[in-house]
């Protein structure tokens, strides 16, 4: 039986690829985008959807009929000083980020659920378990997407429906050149935040490929019962597990000292 699959962002980075792979090995992928029409790619279909408009995303749905898997990785990638961030800023990465996101899985969720299969993957951040100075907004939108697949998981498993949360490191995908920036000019945090994003942009550009993300979540998709969380990219095998053996404190200095803030 043939699947179908909705991979949200599928213009670029890690949704592209993630498109990309569902189609070659079957599946029939539809791909979103806020231009459909500018977009090609072998064996995907381009929907409109813009995160920030509830009428899109009820749109998308309709249009895209019965999913069976909805790989939800649209996203704003959105860093500053916690009291530089503008609160409208802040709406719309939540609304793009969480708020977007779960309005559409609520809405293919029950057909998942009355055909006894479905799968939904939230990508998130590793941020969101390792948090980072100056991306406060971001991380906290991230872990928001994480708790509400954690916590749905355990509805909808008994109907063969499984959430998941997949949490790429650094991954070269060229998204620090759309990263948004908020910082007030005259800003006391200027050099250290400017410092934090030059190591950012660095470690990006040396992370693992949006590929290896996409074989991350097909893994994901195609396991009989998916773990709650895959990690990949920024040596993800090693650092959890350290995680959970050394002082929290001395887990949030290293991720400091690898973004250059010496704290």
């Amino acid at each position: 039986m043939e699947r179908i699959a909705l991979v949200t962002g599928a213009s670029s980075g890690i949704g592209k690829a993630t498109a990309a792979a569902l189609a070659a090995r079957g599946y029939r992928v539809f791909g979103t985008s806020r231009d459909p029409s500018a977009q090609r790619a072998d064996g995907v279909e381009f929907l409109r959807l813009d995160l920030g408009d509830d009428a899109s995303i009820e749109a998308l749905a309709a249009a895209a009929g019965p999913v069976d898997v909805l790989v939800n990785n649209a996203g704003e990638s959105q860093s500053g000083p916690f009291e530089d961030l503008p609160g409208d800023a802040l709406r719309r990465l939540f609304q793009v980020n969480v708020l977007g996101q779960v309005r559409l899985a609520q809405l293919l969720l029950p057909g998942m659920r009355a055909r006894g299969w479905g799968r939904v993957v939230m990508v998130g951040s590793m941020l969101a378990s390792f948090p980072l100075a100056y991306r406060s907004s971001y991380v906290a939108s991230k872990a928001a997407l994480k708790g509400f697949s954690d916590g749905a998981r355990h509805e909808y498993s008994p109907f063969g429906v499984w959430l998941t949360t997949v949490e790429p490191g650094s991954i070269s995908t060229g998204i620090s050149e759309r990263r948004t920036k908020y910082i007030a000019e005259g800003s006391p945090f200027r050099a250290d935040f400017e410092r934090m994003l030059a190591a950012l942009d660095r470690n990006e550009k040396s992370g693992v490929s949006a590929e290896r993300v996409a074989a991350t979540i097909v893994k994901a998709v195609e396991a009989a019962r998916p773990r709650a969380h895959y990690a990949v990219g920024s040596n993800a095998a090693l650092v959890f597990p350290l995680r959970r053996l050394l002082p929290a404190g001395l887990v949030a200095k290293a991720t400091h000292r690898r973004h250059d803030l010496r704290r």
